[in-house]
């Protein structure tokens, strides 16, 4: 039984439709890996798949049928079909809410009557917990294992393992990094330049030749960077000092008696279970957080609450965040998203200087994304999106680089490509690194410190 059957699709809206007509079948008991690079279309096949951009009757017998069984409580695609994709956890509007975005974001606890912090992970495993509480007859994820530590991966997998095993539940994966598809899934389509290609069953054959990238930053690129003219330098010693660091909620403690230093040019690795501080203790040094004046932090050699501006810290600091990232809801062109680097805003609201753009170029064609400058940021694939607010993060040329996980939704050729970036940018004079991230093999081959935060 075809449980989703499209035949010659075309989406009714051109700027959304693929460069074939798509023909594609699931059957009953079919678990699917939609494969491809970013911006290949993946996206777009899900919303063909979903209804989310309808398709074009022209009497040529193109169909999407759907037949979810006789048990079925509805026939509505909205009743059958969850579609869980990476800006789901979060469901505000505006993206002022960013500076604010560790306080603002909360999980109802039924038991206790209360309200507890939920970090990028947690949220991605609640919200997961509450669609399947509504039995969908097809689950997809875009992304589904990242933000989640080694723990929470593999909870994930066993368990979408056994209510596909067990249920009558079939579950289609949109999935960048391919060499994490879990071992529940059972067939895969690649689309590539906006063609679907042909369904195949996964075999042993097609997981041992997942394509392994050892470099791929060109030599012009890689001069490019090191050449870069050099910018007014940091001096300060100490780049970040915790001392005895404590971060309480009323009903939670995030961290507790924290202790530890980083210096000029050294390159740390912050790794640790998901809820255990990992985005708040960064939003420490971003000066983002209010709690940080009640708390011994020490930045560029200076006590934090001595007078300084928290733009007088964000100005040595490139950084990038999942949080950050669902913060750019507004469509402006990508070169005015990386121009917006330069001032730290969310967003361009003075037009940029002839010296802004020319430092956007250069970064977007770093991270070969230059063909997109005056494409509308949110028409962009959420793995170009990516790349451009890495151009973002590294336009000011930081002193300090905080990435927290850096490469989520890339594929496995555009991740390389940024450790590459990274792992060139820290062979310059007086460049720190602080890095979270839950895959070990991400970590860029500079890093030379390590911390690893336990959930209290």
């Amino acid at each position: 039984m075809k449980i989703i059957d499209l035949y010659k699709a075309v989406a009714r809206n051109p700027l959304f439709r693929m460069t074939e007509p798509v023909t594609l079948s699931i059957e009953e008991g079919e678990q699917l890996a939609i494969i491809g690079e970013n911006g290949a279309g993946k996206s777009m096949l899900v919303d063909l798949i979903t209804g989310a951009h309808p398709i074009l009757t022209d009497g040529k017998g193109s169909y999407i049928h759907y037949d979810f069984g006789a048990d079925a409580q509805s026939n509505l695609v909205c009743d059958n079909i969850k579609y869980i994709t990476f800006q789901d956890a979060y469901t505000t509007t505006e993206g002022h809410y960013y500076y604010q975005i560790r306080y603002n974001h909360t999980e109802y606890d039924e038991e206790s009557q209360g309200l507890f912090k939920l970090s990028s992970g947690e949220l991605r495993r609640y919200q997961l917990k509450k669609v399947l509480e509504n039995h969908p007859r097809v689950l997809i994820l875009d992304n589904p294992f990242i933000g989640l530590d080694v723990n929470a991966r593999k909870m994930l997998d066993d368990t979408l393992s056994e209510l596909t095993a067990k249920t009558n539940l079939q579950v289609i994966i949109v999935i960048s990094k391919t060499d994490d598809i879990p071992s529940f899934v059972t067939h895969v389509v690649e689309v590539n330049n906006r063609t679907v290609g042909e369904k195949k069953r996964i075999d042993s054959d097609f997981r041992n030749n997942i394509p392994v990238y050892t470099h791929v930053l060109d030599d012009e690129k890689t001069s490019a960077i090191l050449n870069l003219p050099q910018t007014e330098e940091c001096t300060a010693d100490v780049v970040a000092q915790f001392n005895n660091v404590s971060i309480k909620y009323p009903t939670r403690t995030v961290l507790k008696d924290l202790s530890f230093t980083v210096r000029n040019g050294e390159h740390w690795a912050l790794t640790g279970e998901n809820g255990a501080g990992k985005s708040t203790l960064l939003s420490l040094v971003c000066a983002d957080h209010p709690q940080a004046y009640a708390n011994d932090i020490v930045l560029f050699d200076h006590r934090r609450g001595s007078g300084e501006s928290i733009w007088d810290i964000k100005k040595n600091i490139g950084y990038i965040s999942p949080e950050m990232h669902r913060s750019f809801l507004r469509d402006y062109p990508a070169i005015d998203i990386v121009a917006s680097g330069m001032s730290d805003s969310i967003g361009l609201f003075r037009k940029a200087t002839e010296d802004a753009r020319q430092k956007a170029e250069f970064w977007m064609n770093i991270f070969g994304v230059l063909q997109y400058k005056d494409t509308s940021f949110l028409k962009l694939s959420s793995g170009e999106q990516r790349l451009i607010l890495l151009a973002r993060t590294f336009i000011k040329d930081p002193s300090l680089l905080i990435l927290d996980e850096p490469l989520h939704g890339l594929d496995l050729k555009n991740r390389r490509m940024v450790k590459d970036i990274i792992e060139t940018f820290c062979q310059r004079k007086n460049k720190t690194l602080i890095m979270v991230t839950h895959y070990h093999e991400e970590f860029p081959a500079c890093i030379d410190h390590e911390i690893f935060l336990k959930r209290n």
